[in-house]
């Protein structure tokens, strides 16, 4: 009963908030600011990830707020799943910087020029920035598909064993494109495939003398149900954990962390379905500029349902679909927050006045960490090379940091 009036008194409140915005001339440009207000200040906090000590890291709050070449970043909204200390993991933008000038020079070598329908830049540089930051023990891959993302973790990480699990080989695309095998990885594929959430993972790990599953990250492309993963990830005792495909509500084929943390009493969380709502304008007037923007006829389901996609919750690359009502939603989010220490998700690497990008709408995403003002820099970082697809796939990349068993 209680939980339902905690839901009950956030939507008032948000509701009577937009209410009182639309009714003077500067409404919708104080909500615009007070949106990317909130959002600015998930940059702000510090943590020690995995006894690897990161510096105070925060983006400038008049960047965030104004510098955003007109493609209104945030306005929407930018869900962010709460942890229990409400900790985040942020780097400086010099230091996310620094290593992109690094990694452009390693993106260039990468076996599979052509990576169409697996991981484009943005999330490349994300995997292999974490990989490097955390050099876990061990990684773990779920969804290898032609091996991108394997040839990324062995540049992060040169002498680390990696494990991929995926229905099929690599090797399987070889016949008709490029694809690669790493030497130094144990596969579970084809026949002896088996699912994350079905390995003796304690066999595994002794395999490779890992005492402590805190030590290994995992990595997970596989289109399933984030909210599983989170289940069994906690089961074993990995902590560490990046997801590729964080889908925004209303779109993917899985239930993802940031469907998963949009909630009415998290900031940049919640919609609302009723017709002269602002949220509805401000999508409509973004439908066409960009493939993945959202209207609300797509967003809203029967009955006002819009968690997750029009109230369901997708599984198994979208073969699955379980209709969940929202206060199950409510709980699973709640039950993540409960078991979450860190949420961070990999900012774009470039605007799209520099990348041409049309598929992810600004609206919906953090600042990238180079403008309109940032031409020169991303000329002389070469990345005016890169393919135009290779920026189309932005999906939210998260850096997830479970907490330890004991303490849940």
């Amino acid at each position: 009963m209680e939980r339902g009036k905690e839901v009950s008194a956030a939507q008032s409140w948000r509701l009577w908030w937009m209410g009182r915005l639309r009714s003077t001339n500067v409404g919708t440009s104080l909500m615009v600011v007070v949106l990317l207000s909130l959002l600015t200040l998930k940059w702000t906090e510090v943590i020690s990830v995995a006894n690897y000590a990161y510096t105070s890291a925060r983006f400038s709050p008049v960047r965030q707020v104004w510098a955003d070449d007109g493609f209104g970043f945030g306005i929407l909204g930018v869900p962010w799943c709460r942890s229990r200390a409400n900790n985040t993991v942020i780097w400086t933008r010099a230091e996310l910087l620094q290593e992109l000038s690094v990694f452009a020079k390693v993106y260039e070598t990468r076996p599979i020029i052509n990576n169409l329908n697996g991981m484009g830049f943005d999330h490349s540089f994300g995997l292999w920035f974490i990989a490097r930051k955390l050099q876990p023990a061990l990684a773990i891959e779920s969804g290898v598909f032609k091996g991108h993302s394997t040839w990324i973790l062995r540049q992060a990480l040169p002498n680390v064993p990696i494990v991929a699990l995926s229905p099929r080989h690599p090797r399987h695309y070889s016949k008709k494109s490029s694809a690669y095998v790493d030497s130094n990885c144990q596969y579970f594929t084809g026949k002896r495939f088996t699912d994350f959430g079905h390995i003796s993972w304690s066999l595994v790990l002794a395999e490779h003398k890992v005492k402590d599953p805190s030590t290994v990250l995992v990595f997970f492309d596989d289109h399933q149900n984030q909210l599983r993963r989170i289940e069994a990830a906690q089961k074993y005792g990995f902590q560490h954990l990046v997801f590729e495909d964080n889908y925004d509500t209303g779109t993917g084929d899985h239930y993802s962390m940031r469907q998963i943390c949009d909630q009415y009493h998290v900031s940049g969380g919640g919609h609302d379905c009723f017709k002269g709502e602002e949220e509805l304008k401000i999508r409509n007037e973004r439908q066409g500029r960009w493939e993945k923007a959202v209207n609300m006829s797509e967003l809203c389901g029967d009955d006002d349902e819009w968690w997750g996609v029009q109230g369901f919750a997708r599984d198994d690359f979208g073969h699955s679909f379980r209709k969940i009502p929202h206060s199950q939603h409510f709980e699973n989010g709640r039950f993540v927050g409960d078991g979450l220490d860190v949420y961070w998700e990999v900012p774009p690497v470039a605007s799209p006045i520099l990348t041409h990008q049309t598929r992810y709408d600004p609206a919906r995403t953090v600042l990238p960490l180079l403008l309109g003002e940032d031409k020169a820099l991303f000329q002389e970082l070469g990345l005016q090379n890169v393919p135009r697809h290779a920026f189309n796939g932005y999906t939210q990349m998260a850096y997830v940091k479970l907490l330890p068993a004991s303490l849940d």
